[in-house]
């Protein structure tokens, strides 16, 4: 049986060179490594390994927009994001790109190898206090509460537009093209909801609001 194949993209060559040696202990073989999104793209296209793992934050590119490319470009690579990000909206923006996995970098580097494996026999590669959150997202979905109700006049018009797509699980790359606006400016309305309702994320906003 041919070894497993990953490509690793991480803007920190450190980072790229641990991960490298914990898969290559395990049985893996690198066959690609990048420093942005565009080039894990590139690159998965060009070497079509088993799995891409991808940071989500790297300069020049990031993670997520380079998982929706490869899933559409390459499907039957197996995508698993490795992040610091403990962000619930990077979560589930990273699921909806294609992500079949999401470990953070604390993760013990012997495990790795073990992870990647799971993913590729259908186990999702999820944090466990993550793992309720994305229970509570699809659950979240079937409700349907009318959140524009529960106005109070913290919001405004256009951050409560924000607000009900996030209710519908839009990514912010979503939103911005039904308002027409850039996600910058989407980011912007969303980090002044979370400042007037004093809460730590978009989920615990709909949460807030859905009473």
């Amino acid at each position: 049986m041919s070894p497993l194949r990953v490509l690793i993209a991480d803007d920190h060559p450190l980072i790229r060179l641990g991960v490298r040696g914990a898969l290559e202990r395990g049985g893996w073989t690198v066959c690609a490594e990048a420093t942005d999104g565009p080039g894990a793209v590139d690159a998965a296209v060009r070497e079509r390994p088993d799995v891409c793992l991808l940071d989500i934050c790297m300069r020049g590119g990031g993670g997520i927009e380079a998982a929706a490319a490869i899933s559409q470009l390459v499907p039957e690579t197996a995508i698993v994001m490795l992040t610091v990000s403990r962000d619930d909206a990077d979560l589930l923006e990273a699921l909806r790109a294609g992500a079949k996995g999401y470990l953070l970098k604390d993760t013990d580097p012997d495990r790795l190898p073990l992870a990647l494996r799971g993913v590729l026999n259908g186990q999702a590669a999820l944090p466990r206090h993550l793992v309720s959150l994305v229970i509570d997202e699809f659950r979240g979905r079937d409700r349907g509460i009318p959140l524009r109700r529960r106005h109070d006049g913290r919001l405004t018009e256009e951050e409560w537009e924000v607000v009900e797509l996030m209710a519908e699980g839009l990514t912010t790359f979503e939103i911005a093209d039904r308002l027409f606006v850039e996600p910058s400016a989407v980011r912007q309305r969303v980090g002044s909801i979370l400042q007037k309702l004093q809460v730590p994320s978009g989920r615990a906003a709909l949460r807030l609001l859905n009473g």
